[in-house]
């Protein structure tokens, strides 16, 4: 690997694996950062993608694409991003290992890390009863009693959704904070709100059973989804100038090619914002991968006159 690097991508879920695969295969060299185990598909099963028969785990789609990237001959790094900052002749990221990494391009594949309840029984029924997606696993909860835990918009929109798959639907929020269009739409909905108390614990078996508000009742369920909204992956974006969405300033603006507003710095999967399925995760991947690579080869070229 050359002392700069073509392509480096910060994220090893689909869209960064999908990126990676098509950057290599334009003879770049590209780095691609991240553990799978940080994507949302990891604990996720996939039965809605083209191609893909039956029911797959995220686990073994992710495993095979990093053994993909690997083959095609990118380089991969456990490593997570503390700083990005511009140079003349492209970027550095300051890596958690002491490392600098300086590129030609960068590709945000990062997408939105979700907040956490940080509740007893949340982070051991994760993948078991507890999503952070409904957009992903509501199929999976037809005729199941589920409840959502938030209180903006996220939340009621997940709620209303969930009604169409669930025989019932709770809405846990202390204080709700949307629009009045939509909290008429929740009241309208056969969604149940349980307001003024928020949640003190997951508990279950094998699989999420029952939770415990701090009014000191309990909802006897299948599922729950935590929808309090995306902390941001944009951090390091920000730091480097690149545009938020102007509707909502949580998710990176692009524009068909995958590009933001910082010239050689592309953005593809949850980042870029809804829906937050793998199927867009991937069509990104693959544009921002070859917009990415034609970038770097084109910069390459004039630095060598």
């Amino acid at each position: 690997m050359s002392n700069r690097i073509d392509v480096v991508i910060i994220g090893s879920g689909p869209a960064g694996i999908q990126a990676a695969i098509h950057a290599v295969r334009k003879k770049c060299d590209v780095l691609l950062l991240g553990r799978i185990e940080r994507s949302a598909l990891f604990s996720a099963h996939v039965e809605n993608y083209a191609c893909i028969e039956g029911v797959k785990t995220g686990e073994e789609l992710l495993v095979a694409g990093m053994g993909q990237v690997k083959r095609f001959g990118a380089s991969v790094m456990e490593d997570d991003v503390l700083q990005v900052h511009q140079e003349d002749q492209g970027f550095a990221l300051e890596l958690e290992s002491g490392i600098t990494v300086h590129c030609r391009t960068i590709i945000f594949a990062n997408g939105t890390a979700r907040k956490k309840l940080k509740v007893p029984g949340e982070k051991e029924f994760f993948g078991k009863g507890v999503s952070y997606c409904v957009d992903c696993d509501a199929n999976f909860y037809r005729n199941a009693t589920v409840a959502v835990v938030g209180n903006a918009s996220a939340a009621i929109d997940g709620a209303i959704t969930l009604t169409g798959y669930a025989s019932k639907v709770y809405l846990v929020a202390r204080d709700l904070v949307a629009s009045a269009e939509l909290i008429k739409k929740l009241k309208e909905s056969t969604v149940e709100l349980v307001d003024e108390t928020w949640v003190e614990e997951i508990k279950g078996g094998e699989a999420v059973e029952e939770l415990l508000l701090e009014n000191g009742d309990n909802i006897c369920l299948d599922g729950v989804f935590v929808e309090l909204g995306a902390k941001g992956a944009m951090e390091l974006a920000l730091g480097i100038g690149i545009q938020l969405d102007l509707d909502t300033m949580s998710h990176i603006d692009t524009n068909k090619k995958t590009e933001t507003n910082v010239s050689g710095v592309y953005a593809a999967g949850d980042i870029t914002g809804h829906p937050y399925q793998m199927a867009k995760a991937v069509g990104e991947g693959c544009v921002a991968g070859m917009e990415a690579a034609n970038f770097a080869k084109k910069q390459k070229r004039n630095e060598n006159g």
